[in-house]
């Protein structure tokens, strides 16, 4: 990634959940290529995370982690504060942080099933919410971009995975409500639906699943994160001031068929 490609992002502050690594991660370095400082949060602040930090501390941003559980609500709200605190403005946020637990809906437990709405829905939820309060209440306007997934648009095969599928369709309905919510406040949320993308979630499963994935994909592989970045910078620029409520599909036409 070549530092200020354009500088679409000069000076602003992104916050980017889930971005010690995968897509979070590819879609921090993009944006610190734009010229945006990032703040960034992860379960834990592990080595990871410190790798990440670095990596983007060299590309002349100022970047710093923050240990966060997206699925408590006041984890949320205070590091929504302390990343105000430290970087003095937040102008655009993407709720990317999600787990999958996948397994038979009959021998899946309630906390299974608990774990994955709590992460995927409920923290981008908490996120968004309180990103939007800190807007308002600094009289700010900005832009939200939520991680979906196809499979909130169809079913994934051979893995049994109802909770994410379900969650990721109740993202893809929260982004629409809260786009018509916040509209009249200058709050643009939109959300992206990667495929199988090139990530540690994909690329350690069984063999032969990935093979199933990959004769379903027309493409024939996996996308790689950085080929998200384009439509998230584009759901956060001024070039998508018209643009809310909408779910960007990016999966290698593994939908179309």
């Amino acid at each position: 990634i070549i530092k200020n490609s354009m500088g679409l992002l000069d000076g602003k502050t992104a916050i980017v959940t889930g971005a010690a690594r995968g897509i979070g991660k590819a879609i921090a370095l993009k944006f610190a290529a734009e010229g945006a400082n990032i703040a960034f949060t992860d379960l834990v602040i592990d080595v990871n995370a410190e790798k990440t930090r670095v990596e983007l501390e060299a590309m002349g941003v100022k970047a710093k982690g923050y240990a966060s559980n997206a699925a408590n609500f006041e984890d949320t709200a205070k590091v929504v504060e302390e990343i105000h605190k430290d970087f003095g403005r937040i102008d655009i946020l993407v709720n990317n942080a999600g787990i999958t637990r996948d397994g038979l809906m009959m021998r899946m437990s309630e906390q299974q099933w608990d774990m994955v709405i709590n992460v995927n829905l409920n923290g981008e939820y908490y996120m968004a919410s309180e990103f939007a309060r800190y807007l308002k209440a600094n009289n700010k306007k900005g832009s939200i971009v939520n991680t979906a997934s196809m499979s909130g648009h169809i079913v994934n095969w051979p893995q049994e995975q109802a909770s994410y599928n379900a969650s990721k369709a109740a993202v893809m309905q929260m982004t629409k409500s809260l786009a018509v919510e916040y509209c009249h406040d200058d709050i643009r949320v939109n959300s992206i639906s990667p495929g199988y993308m090139r990530t540690e979630l994909c690329v350690f499963v069984d063999q032969d699943w990935q093979k199933r994935w990959m004769d379903l994909t027309p493409y024939g592989r996996y996308g790689e994160p950085s080929e998200l970045c384009g439509a998230v910078i584009y759901l956060l620029s001024e070039s998508a001031s018209f643009t809310s409520g909408a779910d960007i599909v990016i999966d290698g036409c593994y939908t179309c068929v």
